[in-house]
């Protein structure tokens, strides 16, 4: 009997181990980039992600709804927080893919989206990301990649409210919707485009 228990108990504790193993591949990133609804449809097809959440990050409200964010007064962006696993994608290709399907170079805007709430901005949650960051700004600029500076912000995370149910997954939900048509599907083409070798698997 002494057996049986000490060998359930070696193995509840393998799994214990394979479980804090796969956790601590897992990191967290959070970006926005305009309208979420684009930026989650893109990163839902990368290879590596395992969740993308849409929400609101940057302000100073508490718990705000998708109303008073839109109203500009809250100080939120729109934002996607990124979870994904460091032995399949890391957060150079993150940033990769992050300035490849929005424009960094337009203050608080996004097409025809204007506001605060569409700013360009990434939130860092350690050293890693920030330098991370930096450096691809800095290397893009130098570059000339774009006909303007990038205006992208850089700045330390500090708190992440989930966004209304109906906004999660919103392009799957919502493929026949014009805005889906003529704004994320040419972002999401784009991506496929320039990342096909880095797509999930269907």
């Amino acid at each position: 009997m002494k057996n049986i228990l000490l060998i359930c108990l070696f193995a509840l504790s393998l799994n214990g181990f394979s479980q804090n193993k796969k956790t601590a591949n897992l990191e967290t990133i959070t970006l926005g980039g305009g309208c979420y609804w684009c930026v989650e449809a893109v990163y839902e097809n990368l290879d590596g992600v395992k969740s993308v959440v849409s929400g609101f990050s940057g302000g100073k409200v508490a718990n705000p709804t998708y109303e008073e964010v839109c109203t500009g007064t809250t100080g939120h962006a729109e934002v996607v927080q990124i979870t994904y696993d460091k032995n399949v994608t890391d957060i150079n290709e993150i940033f990769k893919v992050f300035f490849t399907v929005h424009d960094p170079t337009t203050l608080n805007r996004q097409g025809a989206d204007v506001g605060t709430q569409y700013r360009s901005v990434i939130f860092y949650k350690n050293e890693e990301q920030k330098k991370a960051a930096q450096s691809i700004i800095a290397e893009l600029n130098k570059a000339k990649v774009y006909n303007s500076p990038i205006v992208t912000k850089v700045e330390p995370f500090t708190k992440f409210y989930k966004a209304e149910d109906y906004h999660q997954n919103y392009y799957a939900n919502n493929k026949n919707q014009p805005y889906c048509k003529m704004v994320i599907q040419p972002k999401i083409e784009k991506f496929e485009k320039v990342f096909k070798d880095k797509l999930k698997k269907k």
